[in-house]
């Protein structure tokens, strides 16, 4: 008489089983990593957005009517902004530096000019690739915007 192992010590069951139960374990890895890491491009409220980039525009536009234009000293951790169009403008400058793809390199900082009228930054390390480079006034009623391509050492003109 032959006498048949029981099935939980034969080979086959248990290689269908372990196939399905892969994918089951997988796709909860998956889950897991989409909720882990949400991305941050992706807007709640487009209504909100719409709106607020229509205000960023009428700040554009008034900073081309009061013929701002500024040139921006790039040299090695040393950034230099000075105006040369427009009226000039006495107070302190929003300065906002966006990275396109790295959110955590972005960084914003309020600066006052110096005695001749150039604002400086000292950076922590330097900034080459492409940057979204905004300069506010201090009182927020204009705005001048620029994707730059910023080198080690490099002179740009924002207008």
């Amino acid at each position: 008489m032959n006498k048949q192992q029981a099935w939980y010590k034969q080979f086959w069951p248990w290689f269908l089983i372990i196939l399905p139960l892969c994918a089951v374990v997988a796709s909860i890895n998956l889950l897991y990593l989409a909720i882990d890491n949400k991305d941050s491009l992706v807007s709640e409220d487009y209504y909100k957005d719409g709106k607020r980039i229509n205000m960023d525009l009428k700040k554009i536009k008034y900073a081309k009517q009061l013929g701002l234009q500024f040139e921006m000293l790039v040299d090695h951790n040393t950034l230099t902004i000075s105006q040369h169009g427009g009226e000039p403008y006495l107070a302190a400058l929003n300065v906002e530096f966006f990275h396109p793809t790295i959110k955590a390199r972005d960084f914003t900082q309020v600066v006052t000019a110096d005695g001749n009228q150039v604002y400086r930054i000292a950076l922590d390390g330097p900034i080459t690739g492409s940057w979204e480079v905004r300069l506010d006034g201090y009182d927020r009623k204009w705005r001048i915007q620029k994707r730059l391509e910023i080198t080690d050492d490099g002179q740009y003109w924002l207008n």
